[in-house]
C-alpha cells in the first residue's frame, strides 16, 4: 500500500507540474503567435489601403485625401521601423468585378512568380475567411465596387522563429519534467516516510493484537464450553460463546486484511473450474436463505475456468452472498449470476435493499463502513470489513469490483475478472 501511495504521490505531482508547464508555455507561445499575426495584419492593412504597395514617406504628411493612408494606418506605420518596406516580402493580385486577373505585383518577392501568385490568390478567395495563412504567407482579401485585391505577406522568418522557440520550450519543459521526476523518485520516500511509519505501526498493532487476542478468546470459549457441560445450557453462556466467536472472526478478518494490503497473503494461482466453486458456495446459502424467508436464485454458466486462487474466489463468493443475505429485508430476493463476457468473467450478486443511497455506495468498500446507522449489531451481525476483503481479493486477481443501485431498491455488486 505504501508503494502505491508513493506512486500516486509522484503521479499527482508530475501531473500538477505538467498542467502548470502547459499553461505557462501555452500562454507564452500563444501570445508570441498572436503578435506575429497582429503585426502581419497591420502591414497587410497598409498594403491594402495603398493598392498593394507601401506608401512613400512623403505621402504620410498629406491629409486623408484620395489614395492617402487613414489616420489609424499612418499611426501604425509611424510606430514601425522605417526599414519595414525594405525588409518585407510581399505580393498582390488585383481582380476585377468579373473575377478576372487585372494586375499581378511580384516585384517585392523572389520566391513567387506570376503564376504562383495567381494560384495563391484564387485559393485565398475560395476560402470563407478574409484573412489567414497559405503556407507561410499571411493573406488579406479586400473588396470594393471596382474588384477584389488579395495581398500576401511573407511571414516565413517570423514563423520559423516562432516554431524554433516552440520546440525549444517543449524540449526544456520535457527536460525539466524529467529532472523533477528524478528528484521526486529520490525524495518521495523521505516525504511519505512519516505516513509509512505510522501505517506500519498501525498494521503491526493490528497483527500483534490479533494474535494476542486469539489465546484469551480460545480460553474463554473453552471455559464457557466446560461450564455448559457442568451446569447445562444457559442463555448467558450461549451469549458468551456467540460473542467470542464474533470476536475471533473479526480478529481473523483484520489479520487477513492487513496481510493482503501488504502483499503478505500468498495466493496460489492455478487454473480451476470457477463454475463448480461458485455453484458449491451458492448451494451452501440456499438453506440459509430459505430459513430467512428470502428467495435465492442462481444462474451459473457451466464449464468456466479461471486462473486464480480457488480458496480466495470461494471466500469472495461467500462474502458477497453473506452481505446480500444480511442486508436484504425479510421476503427479499437475492440473485447470483456467473457468466463469461468477452475475455472477462462477470460475477454478479443482486439483492433487494432498503435505505441504500448513492452516497453510501461511494464508501461501501471502506473498512468498517455501515451505510445504515439503524443496522445495529442486534439486527445484523457483521463487522463492515467483508467487502473490503472482497475488494482486496479482486485486486489481487487484477479485476474490478463495483456497486450500483438498480431501480432505487436493489443493490448490484459486479466483479469482473480477466480470464
Amino acid at each position: 500500500m505504501i508503494r502505491k501511495l508513493r506512486v500516486k504521490f509522484i503521479a499527482m505531482s508530475m501531473l500538477s507540474l505538467l498542467a502548470v508547464l502547459l499553461a505557462i508555455m501555452g500562454s507564452v507561445n500563444l501570445v508570441n503567435y498572436r503578435e506575429i499575426v497582429e503585426d502581419a495584419d497591420v502591414v497587410l492593412d497598409i498594403l491594402a489601403d495603398n493598392n498593394g504597395e507601401f506608401p512613400r514617406q512623403g505621402d504620410l504628411k498629406q491629409g486623408d485625401g484620395i489614395g492617402s493612408p487613414s489616420d489609424s494606418i499612418q499611426g501604425e506605420l509611424r510606430e514601425m521601423s522605417p526599414e519595414l518596406p525594405y525588409e518585407s516580402r510581399y505580393f498582390s493580385v488585383q481582380f476585377n468585378s468579373e473575377g478576372e486577373v487585372e494586375t499581378v505585383d511580384t516585384g517585392k518577392i523572389a520566391a513567387v512568380d506570376t503564376a504562383a501568385a495567381i494560384e495563391y490568390a484564387r485559393e485565398a478567395m475560395s476560402r470563407s475567411a478574409e484573412r489567414g495563412f497559405i503556407s507561410s504567407y499571411r493573406y488579406a482579401v479586400t473588396s470594393d465596387e471596382n474588384g477584389t485585391l488579395v495581398t500576401f505577406l511573407d511571414c516565413g522568418r517570423n514563423l520559423s522563429t516562432f516554431y524554433t522557440f516552440l520546440k525549444a520550450s517543449c524540449a526544456i519543459s520535457a527536460m525539466g519534467m524529467a529532472a523533477v521526476l528524478l528528484l521526486m523518485i529520490l525524495f518521495s520516500g523521505r516525504i511519505i516516510r512519516p505516513v509509512a511509519e505510522s501505517y506500519d505501526k498501525q498494521r503491526r498493532f493490528i497483527t500483534d493484537a490479533g494474535h494476542e487476542l486469539k489465546t484469551p478468546l480460545t480460553i474463554i470459549d473453552a471455559d464457557a464450553e466446560v461450564l455448559e457441560m457442568d451446569i447445562g445450557e444457559n442463555e448467558w453462556l450461549q451469549d458468551i460463546r456467540r460473542q467470542t466467536g464474533r470476536l475471533a472472526e473479526l480478529t481473523g478478518a483484520l489479520i487477513a486484511l492487513a496481510r493482503m494490503e501488504e502483499g503478505e497473503e500468498r495466493f496460489q494461482m492455478i487454473d480451476f473450474p470457477i463454475s463448480d466453486v461458485v455453484g458449491e458456495t451458492a448451494q451452501s446459502f440456499q438453506a440459509l436463505a430459505k430459513t430467512q424467508n428470502k428467495r435465492f436464485e442462481s444462474r451459473i454458466q457451466p464449464m468456466l475456468t479461471l486462473h486464480g486462487d480457488e480458496n480466495a474466489i470461494r471466500q469472495l463468493t461467500g462474502i458477497l452472498l453473506d452481505n446480500a443475505l444480511k442486508y436484504s429485508p425479510e421476503g427479499g430476493e437475492i440473485a447470483l449470476t456467473l457468466e463469461q463476457s468477452g475475455r472477462n468473467l462477470r460475477l454478479m450478486v443482486r439483492n433487494t435493499a432498503e435505505g441504500v443511497t448513492q452516497e453510501s455506495l461511494e464508501h461501501i468498500f471502506d473498512r468498517f463502513y455501515r451505510g445504515d446507522p439503524s443496522r445495529s449489531s442486534d439486527r445484523v451481525e457483521g463487522h463492515g470489513i467483508g467487502l473490503s476483503i472482497a475488494q482486496m481479493i479482486v485486486n489481487a486477481h487484477r479485476g474490478k469490483i463495483v456497486a450500483t443501485l438498480q431501480d432505487g431498491n436493489a443493490l448490484l455488486i459486479t466483479v469482473t475478472l480477466p480470464v
